[in-house]
């Protein structure tokens, strides 16, 4: 059968995000997770699919990239059945290289595509050269987690306190200067398929500040977790906030039954790598985008 290429629709995101998950492998590369397209649903349902393109043969989900046009990266999640499918790499590489398929955005464009033995060979075979490096860090979940120090408060699809929404909230905006999160923003989100497997967490202090928050991601019971995003409130940052709120996201990811904990940054993110490190992460080998050829 052949191997055709899509742009979904909002109807069929959450059989994308379902098989996004399933592809979640322990010991494999980390790759677009499903946790990933949750948090980028936070824009809604149309901007998501508009960002998406999905491969498929006789119907079965291939793979999936969902592309930042501001930054000009595709973020891919491959199906570990086609990992040595040579069929489907060439397919997919003369989908990213056709201009006119509008795959990529026009201009400089990457494709991030840390899984895929045939298809990674094929991008290095056509000229596609190394991009930005990034540090993924993993911390298994087989053993309890330490207590984190902290009051965390805890938001899932069904319990969702007032007060503790508009934490996240602020603590997000207070964590990173270009965020745009609001309360009708968070709505969303937790009102899709995806956030069902996720939860969000407001770390207090003990004048019961709100301090740090994250959101956590399954991709169910055995399967690697993903924290995406996590930030420290930067009125009180220097009080080892971030470092608790990662061990919170760890103990939530094992009582979700996630057989690790996931995150990628920027290998340039020295504080941040270090930060996971400091919380029982161990730091695997840095990981280059693929820049298309000029």
């Amino acid at each position: 059968m052949p191997i055709t290429l899509h742009t979904p629709t909002p109807a069929s995101l959450a059989d994308v995000v379902d098989a996004v998950a399933t592809w979640q492998v322990e010991g494999a590369p980390v790759q677009l997770h499903s946790g990933d397209l949750g948090w980028a649903w936070r824009f809604g349902a149309d901007k998501l699919a508009g960002e998406l393109r999905v491969w498929r043969r006789d119907g079965e989900v291939l793979a999936a990239g969902m592309v930042d046009h501001d930054d000009g990266v595709m973020r891919l999640a491959i199906s570990p059945a086609v990992d040595a499918d040579e069929e489907f790499a060439a397919q997919v590489v003369d989908d990213l290289t056709d201009p006119a398929r509008g795959v990529l955005p026009e201009g400089r464009a990457s494709v991030e595509a840390r899984a895929g033995t045939a298809l990674r060979a094929r991008l290095d075979s056509e000229g596609w050269t190394a991009d930005e490096p990034w540090t993924p860090l993993h911390r298994s979940l087989a053993t309890p987690v330490e207590d984190c120090g902290l009051r965390i408060a805890s938001l899932d699809a069904d319990h969702a306190d007032e007060q503790v929404v508009q934490d996240r909230v602020a603590v997000n905006l207070a964590s990173f200067p270009t965020s745009t999160f609001t309360v009708e923003r968070w709505r969303t989100m937790a009102a899709t398929p995806a956030y069902r497997s996720a939860r969000c967490l407001v770390a207090y202090d003990d004048a019961d500040h709100a301090v740090a928050m994250t959101t956590v991601w399954s991709a169910g019971r055995g399967r690697p977790g993903l924290i995406e995003p996590l930030g420290a409130h930067r009125d009180f940052r220097g009080h080892g906030h971030g470092r608790a709120i990662t061990i919170a996201a760890a103990a939530a990811l094992r009582e979700m039954g996630a057989s690790s904990a996931t995150v990628c940054t920027p290998a340039a993110n020295v504080g941040g790598v270090a930060a996971y490190v400091s919380a029982g992460f161990t730091r695997q080998p840095d990981s280059t985008d693929f820049r298309r050829p000029a």
